[in-house]
């Protein structure tokens, strides 16, 4: 889907927007040249490898100007950590997740999910939860624990996906630092 040169535009582009926005200085420039159509972009920040923020959306239109607002929100937005601080920068990595369409599947169908290939989106009601692909890999979780764990990111109970909430799936193509 993206190429070497893509890739490495929107890592870049990621980076420069998370320096801006914790330096307070003026967003970077896009990338020039056209870019694909993702269905949705999520930006990983770790540091030491431990995850340090996380952001993204569903809606992508404009796949250069998303990454650089979810890389921006990752650093200062994510509600689970505090804002990146400039001393931070030089210890981060980052991960760029590019999201093809969401499927709806049946959980139950054991070969509906494929770890490592396929993330999910669990939903009930106004509730949403989302794991990307690597997130149950790094983790080692069975089909069944990441299934929990995406019901209980959306602040459902653990087993909301055999009791009427939605299950879609995606894959993503991920490159990072």
């Amino acid at each position: 889907m993206l190429s070497e040169v893509q890739r490495a535009a929107l890592l870049d582009l990621a980076r420069r927007s998370i320096v801006a926005a914790v330096s307070g200085t003026p967003s970077p420039m896009l990338p020039e040249g056209p870019l694909p159509n993702a269905c949705g972009v999520f930006v990983t920040i770790k540091r030491y490898g431990e995850l340090r923020g996380c952001l993204g959306t569903l809606h992508c239109r404009d796949l250069g100007r998303e990454v650089a607002r979810c890389a921006s929100d990752a650093a200062r937005e994510d509600p689970r950590f505090p804002p990146v601080a400039t001393a931070e920068l030089p210890e981060m990595s980052l991960e760029v997740s590019v999201l093809g369409p969401l499927e709806p599947i049946d959980p139950r169908d054991p070969q509906s999910i494929t770890i490592g290939q396929h993330g999910l989106v669990v939903e009930q009601g106004a509730q949403r939860g989302l794991l990307l692909p690597q997130v149950a890999t790094e983790w080692g979780w069975t089909t069944a624990q990441f299934l929990r764990q995406a019901c209980l990111k959306a602040g459902l109970s653990p087993d909301a996906w055999q009791h009427g909430a939605t299950v879609l799936r995606f894959e993503a193509e991920v490159f990072g630092e």
